[in-house]
């Protein structure tokens, strides 16, 4: 509901622009019709009007009385109301002598759906040594202004909602982050400065060096940048050593970050942006008068209520035990596992050196090389030819059956799967595997492969418990006799294959695979399907000892 000044008789004649005059004639008011209106009064009003319209302070100003105060405040309330939609309407107006006339302006504001506020302003025009001006006062903008105060569209927001994993066990929640940041107008000394705060928070944040905030000095001269961010405890342990160096300027910052520090993972953001949505789709709004001591008066508005709480997918413990294993390795490494049940993706662990390159467990596509031979082996089955005699789109259909090869839409995370032929790639030429084909797969779409022959078929995949993906052009399941036959394909690779070094986890199946020196290995146990990739591997069976290594960890969580 919008909200009105308090109710008063406010159209004796009606008027819209071209204007009509309203004369004062002892108590009474003459008709619009009897009388002539100065048409230099009508221009001021109606100019100042049109360039509220128009959104123009500079030419609304200077029609006022007060050019300069009036443009400042006009300014600061387009800026601080930035509406989708605002409308000034004349609705009176009273020639009071030669010298002076009254008029009122009905004002509209929309900032959305259902976010509307309406009120009227009272005004006066005087003939000045210049001309006509409109008597300049702030209340001409809305009621409340003046003596300094400002306008302002704020959002309200209640309690920040928390983010809990598959368990119930936190993992995210709003907290205060201390952004370290260094202003290179406040130091004399760069060098000195960057020395000492990289010597302060070395035992919170080694990796963060003094040439680093140099190099980052360096790229954006003259501007501040942001050093490190610090949680609290760490914050008011360094605070007073910190605070003390020339250059350093703290700001504080509300942000979602883990309750556990040593949770890492790519879905990080992405559960930020449902978090963020589920914040958005509960938010309220107000228009607030603020004054100069502080104080805040409401025009209009509502307080938002507080959103639900977020369950992710997520199990806390296993992704600790991936992230144990994924680092075992000094190239980029990467490991997804989803549950073929739910589609629940249960963690996404990748080392420092894949997270320098963004979140490649998701997003990056690698020369599959023989990871594929899975897909195209049920692609011969399907439709009774050798492998090697599989068209692309039996390949294609093959693989889409398997969870590869489809664009699967979720809140905040666009994952690829992978590149099954040329025609797939949409591009003249993609990165060509070691056997010439041109085929790209992710951890992610073999972690897809892998549950969908867990299960049987292509579970939708999903980080937000309710929240399952979507995807278009998905196939009906692979028969119940191809899958078995691929399960039994994957269950020889462990026990007498390529991946026998994990014979004895005797109800482990999967493919070891790879592409030059790149390294996979695919496959599922119980009710968790997961991929490991190893770039540039020092070893053919890189892959396959870090899914030992995760099997041990993930042995070592379930004991707590």
């Amino acid at each position: 509901m919008g909200f009105s000044a308090s109710p008063r008789v406010r159209r004796g004649c009606a008027i819209a622009l071209p204007l009509c005059l309203i004369v004062v004639s002892g108590a009474a008011l003459a008709s619009c019709s009897d009388q002539k209106l100065d048409a230099s009064a009508q221009s001021a009003v109606i100019g100042f009007v049109q360039a509220l319209n128009d959104r123009d302070p500079e030419a609304a100003a200077a029609l006022t009385s007060y050019p300069n105060a009036a443009k400042e405040s006009i300014q600061q309330m387009f800026d601080g109301l930035d509406a989708q939609e605002s409308r000034w309407t004349v609705a009176q107006f009273m020639e009071l002598n030669n010298d002076s006339g009254f008029f009122t302006v009905d004002v509209d504001w929309n900032f959305g759906e259902g976010k509307d506020w309406d009120y009227y302003v009272d005004g006066g025009v005087r003939k000045l040594s210049v001309g006509w001006r409109v008597s300049w006062d702030p209340t001409l903008l809305a009621p409340g202004l003046g003596h300094g105060a400002s306008v302002r569209y704020d959002r309200t927001d209640a309690a920040p909602p928390k983010v809990f994993d598959d368990t119930g066990t936190p993992l995210m929640s709003e907290q205060t982050i201390n952004a370290i940041m260094l202003d290179p107008e406040a130091m004399s000394d760069p060098a000195a400065t960057t020395d000492r705060v990289a010597k302060a928070i070395e035992p919170v944040a080694p990796l963060v060096t003094a040439d680093y905030m140099r190099e980052e000095l360096a790229a954006k001269p003259g501007e501040k940048v942001v050093a490190v961010l610090l949680r609290d405890p760490d914050y008011f342990y360094l605070e007073q050593e910190l605070t003390r160096i020339p250059g350093v300027v703290v700001d504080k910052q509300p942000r979602l970050i883990t309750d556990d520090r040593r949770i890492s993972t790519p879905l990080l953001d992405p559960l930020r942006t449902v978090w963020q949505m589920n914040r958005d789709a509960t938010a309220g709004w107000a228009v607030n008068i603020h004054e100069p001591d502080g104080s805040v008066q409401r025009q209009v508005g509502y307080q938002g209520p507080p959103g639900p709480d977020i369950q992710a997918t997520l199990d806390s413990q296993m992704q600790l035990a991936a992230e144990n294993a994924v680092v075992s390795v000094g190239t980029p490494a990467a490991i997804v596992a989803i549950r073929p049940s739910t589609g629940g993706i249960v963690f996404a662990a990748q080392n420092n050196q894949a997270i320098d390159q963004g979140p490649i467990a998701f997003t990056g596509l690698y020369p599959a090389g023989s990871s594929l031979d899975l897909v195209r082996q049920a692609a011969a089955l399907e439709s009774g030819v050798a492998p090697a005699d599989v068209s692309d789109a039996d390949l294609e259909r093959a693989g889409r059956q398997l969870g590869i090869g489809l664009h699967y839409e979720m809140p905040g995370l666009d994952p690829a799967t992978g590149v099954l032929t040329e025609a797939q790639s949409g591009v003249d030429r993609v990165m060509r595997s070691q056997d010439g084909t041109e085929t790209q797969v992710s951890a992610f779409g073999l972690a897809m492969v892998a549950a969908s022959v867990a299960r049987g078929s292509v579970p939708m995949p999903m980080f937000v418990e309710g929240q399952q993906a979507t995807a278009e052009n998905v196939e009906d399941a692979l028969p119940a006799a191809v899958t078995d036959q691929l399960r039994n394909t994957m269950r020889d690779n462990v026990q007498k294959g390529p991946a026998s070094y994990l014979a004895g986890y005797r109800d482990l199946i999967g493919v070891a695979s790879g592409n030059e020196t790149d390294r996979w290995f695919f496959g599922s146990r119980g009710d968790l399907a997961f991929a490991v990739f190893v770039a540039d591997a020092d070893g053919s069976d890189r892959a396959v000892k870090m899914t030992d290594l995760l099997m041990r960890e993930l042995a070592k969580s379930a004991q707590g």
